[in-house]
């Protein structure tokens, strides 16, 4: 089978040579991210190895020599996946590779933005040596964190805060019994999650579902002075009405690893809030979770190529 690299940002490309050369596969290297684009320079291809390329009906209909695509990471929503299936297409992720990092992340955010450390240190570097101007600043025992979005990342993430909060709420719009599944959380509907969360961390991912899962109605629902944390991906929350709601004070702050439009439009109000964290869509980094993606997402290809049967599909044919 030809194996294409549809398109990938990555510095090197050396452990997908390694484990794609010992099972007898070259690639070629593209750099497609436009339909256009992936059609024109995606002929002829098998396999294709994806990060940002956009694939739905029509690409589909425009190479129907492509039987398999692996994504280079968790979310699929630059993949039409009911287009990929009518197409006999198998799509694949590596939902495993990032957890603890991700999780990580939304931990430290959660701990900066209760601690208000980026201000704090702010202040302190301009030698203003005043405590006082961080109040007010609330005891995490006392507080109630909640998870939005109980999968692997988001169900770490309730396992590590599980020690941290007062109580530990989870939702999802998918999975049942997520009390049997992470012990000493308490399982409960959007209403109450929203009403009732401190801090609530997302960690759902994006599909026509929860596109403005979180809008200006469910932002206003939040308890006041709440923070809301996003670690998984932009166009979950409606980043305008998050904007209101933050200048009105009714939220008390936000930390966002990723937005709707990245990188960020330079205009967007929030970049311009001091209580509003953004880090550039890198919660899932490491070292190590970096060379564990290229290593999966080559192996995930070499299984399909030697008709195996491939650990993470997302579509069922």
């Amino acid at each position: 089978m030809k194996v294409i690299v549809s398109d990938c940002d990555h510095e090197s490309m050396q452990i997908e040579t390694d484990v794609l050369a010992k099972a007898g596969l070259g690639f070629t290297h593209m750099a497609a991210r436009t339909q256009d684009e992936v059609i024109e320079q995606c002929k002829g291809g098998n396999i294709i190895l994806n990060q940002y390329g956009k694939f739905d009906e029509r690409v589909f209909t425009a190479l129907p020599e492509v039987k398999q695509i692996v994504r280079y990471g968790v979310g699929v929503d630059n993949v039409d996946l009911a287009a990929a299936t009518r197409h006999g297409v198998q799509v694949c992720n590596v939902p495993d590779y990032g957890m603890h990092e991700v999780s990580d992340h939304a931990l430290a955010l959660m701990m900066a933005l209760i601690r208000k450390i980026p201000a704090t240190v702010s202040h302190t570097r301009n030698r203003d040596w005043d405590f006082r101007k961080m109040a007010p600043i609330r005891r995490i025992t006392e507080m109630t964190i909640g998870v939005l979005g109980a999968g692997r990342i988001g169900g770490l993430f309730a396992r590590k805060v599980l020690p941290l909060g007062k109580e530990v709420l989870v939702c999802d719009l998918n999975k049942k019994d997520l009390e049997s599944r992470i012990p000493g959380v308490r399982q409960v509907d959007m209403d109450e999650l929203l009403a009732k969360s401190d801090v609530l961390s997302i960690h759902c991912p994006l599909s026509d579902e929860t596109r403005n899962l979180i809008n200006a109605e469910r932002l206003k629902s939040m308890k006041q002075g709440a923070f809301l944390i996003n670690t998984a991906r932009g166009g979950i929350v409606d980043e305008e009405a998050l904007a209101d709601l933050l200048e009105a004070g009714v939220l008390g702050g936000a930390a966002l690893d990723c937005v709707a439009q990245e990188p960020i439009d330079k205009k967007s109000r929030l970049l311009d809030m001091d209580n509003v964290f953004l880090t550039p869509h890198m919660a899932y980094y490491s070292e190590e979770s970096s060379a564990e993606l290229k290593r999966k997402v080559a192996e995930e290809a070499v299984r399909f190529a030697k008709g195996e049967p491939v650990h993470y599909p997302v579509n069922t044919l």
